[in-house]
C-alpha cells in the first residue's frame, strides 16, 4: 500500500535537494552542480540572487530569507534532506535547519568535528577562499576552538579564480586539478600534523583522488557528506551469500 507524501508533492525518488548559488560556470562531474555526480536522483532549486559575491564576499545576512523559502520549496517536492552546493552555505545551516522538516546539511564543515574525532589529528581545511572563511562559518557547523584547523585557499590560484570565482564562462579541469594538488601538497608540507583534508568548496570533490595523490590522507568533501546522509535516509535491503 503506497501513500502521498505531501498533497504538493507530483512526483517521486528524489531522495536529496540541492540549494544551488545564482552563478554561472562549467560544472563538470564530480561537481555537486552536476547531476550526474551522483547514483541516485537529486533535484536541484537555484536559489536567486545568492551570487557567489553576495553569499562569499559580501556575506549578506539577507539571503537567509531565499535560502529558507528554496528550502521549503525542495521539501514540498518531496525531498528527504537537503544540502548546498557552497560550502559558505554554513551561515544560515542554523536558519534554514529550522524552518524545515527534513534533515539540512548545507556545507560539508559540518563533517569537520566527525574527522576531528575519528583521527585525533588536526584537519586541513582547502576552500574556495580563506581570506572570506571565517570563524562564523565554522561556528554555524559546531565547530569549537577546540578543534585543531589549518586553512589554505585557492583564491590566488589563475584557472580557478577566473573559471569559478569570476565567472568567466570556461574552466580548465586539467589546469584546476593541478592547481589543487599544488595547494594541497603545500598545505600538508606546511602542517604535517595534519590527519585528514576537507575540501569546503562544491567545485573541489572532481578533484579529491588528485589531493589524496599528493596528501596521502583521508580527503572528505561535499560528496562524501551527501552520500553519508542519503545511505541513511534511503535505507536500502542487503543481499548476499551466506
Amino acid at each position: 500500500m503506497f501513500r502521498i507524501g505531501r498533497k504538493s508533492q507530483s512526483w517521486y525518488g528524489e531522495s536529496i535537494g540541492i540549494l544551488i548559488l545564482d552563478a554561472a560556470y562549467p560544472c563538470v562531474p564530480g561537481n555537486v552542480g552536476n547531476a550526474t555526480t551522483y547514483p541516485f536522483p537529486v533535484r536541484y532549486h537555484r536559489v536567486e540572487g545568492a551570487s557567489i559575491d553576495r553569499l562569499l564576499n559580501q556575506a549578506d545576512p539577507a539571503l537567509v530569507t531565499p535560502f529558507v523559502e528554496g528550502a521549503r520549496k525542495l521539501q514540498a517536492e518531496g525531498v528527504k534532506a537537503i544540502t548546498g552546493a557552497c560550502g559558505f552555505m554554513a551561515l544560515f545551516q542554523r536558519e534554514v535547519a529550522a524552518a524545515v522538516e527534513v534533515p539540512v546539511f548545507l556545507s560539508p564543515l559540518l563533517q569537520i568535528p566527525f574527522i576531528a574525532r575519528i583521527t585525533g589529528r588536526p584537519v586541513g581545511v582547502i576552500t574556495a577562499n580563506a581570506s572570506r572563511l571565517t570563524p562564523a562559518h565554522f561556528a554555524a557547523c559546531g565547530v569549537g576552538p577546540g578543534i585543531a584547523l589549518h586553512v589554505a585557499g585557492m583564491e590566488d590560484q589563475p584557472e580557478f579564480r577566473s573559471a569559478i570565482l569570476e565567472e568567466k564562462g570556461t574552466l580548465d579541469s586539467t589546469r584546476i586539478e593541478a592547481e589543487v594538488g599544488a595547494v594541497a601538497a603545500d598545505l600538508v608540507v606546511r602542517h604535517p600534523e595534519i590527519g585528514a583534508v576537507l575540501l569546503e568548496c562544491s567545485d573541489l570533490p572532481p578533484y579529491a583522488q588528485a589531493v589524496q595523490a599528493v596528501t596521502g590522507r583521508p580527503v572528505f568533501d561535499f560528496n562524501s557528506m551527501i552520500h553519508h546522509v542519503e545511505r541513511a535516509c534511503v535505507t536500502r535491503r542487503y543481499q548476499g551469500a551466506m
